[in-house]
């Protein structure tokens, strides 16, 4: 009986992966301009928590002959800590997976979705399972995460000023997400995605990591 309630729950999420929708074939579902600029937003804010943990104080500036002083700045506010939080921030993306079991934008996340630990786990146990792709695939950034980093890429190439602007004059009292998605690269399309949380089971209000 357990085999039977196994393989109808495989059977099941074989299904949810592999459906045709309108949109795309196979159950892919790209990231929408919303989803993509939250997790940019998110991204670029957890590089800039990183590096501001730093309390150094740089020497900027140039002079040839060296005898005049270079202007000391500190690093918190620095030009070179944007750059470096900028530096590969939408590499991280590939760090994502699909979780197919949610329907809002909180289905890109770090970490293995419960679908696939589930597939994990059936195939740990010796059934076979598959998905139409060598298994050791499975784990790959899926079509939806190399798209969403993609999307990253655009947006940090469309919206370099307005992230500087943020960094130099607003950091300390608008959050990034605010003012980049909600305020500039969404105005007048829906925005609803940028406040999706995902809560762990009990309804505790922690919040799973994005």
């Amino acid at each position: 009986m357990r085999m039977f309630f196994r393989c109808c729950f495989l059977v099941f999420l074989l299904l949810e992966l592999t459906q045709a929708g309108p949109e795309e074939k196979e159950g892919v579902k790209y990231a929408d301009k919303c989803e993509a600029c939250k997790i940019l937003a998110t991204e670029l804010q957890g590089r800039l928590t990183e590096t501001g943990k730093s309390h150094d104080v740089i020497e900027i500036g140039y002079s040839v002959d060296d005898v005049k002083p270079k202007k000391r700045t500190s690093y918190r506010r620095s030009e070179l800590r944007l750059l470096e939080s900028l530096e590969n921030v939408c590499e991280r993306i590939l760090e994502y997976n699909i979780h197919k079991e949610r329907e809002d934008s909180t289905r890109f996340a770090k970490g293995m979705s419960q679908t696939f630990k589930t597939l994990h786990g059936l195939v740990d146990k010796g059934v076979k399972v598959d998905l139409g792709i060598p298994l050791e695939l499975w784990d790959k950034p899926s079509a939806e995460i190399t798209n969403l980093k993609t999307q990253c890429e655009s947006l940090l190439e469309e919206y370099e000023g307005v992230i500087e602007s943020w960094y130099f004059k607003h950091q300390d009292n608008v959050p990034l997400m605010q003012y980049l998605c909600e305020e500039r690269a969404l105005v007048g399309q829906n925005h609803k995605c940028l406040y999706e949380v995902r809560q762990q089971k009990g309804d505790t209000g922690e919040k799973d990591e994005l």
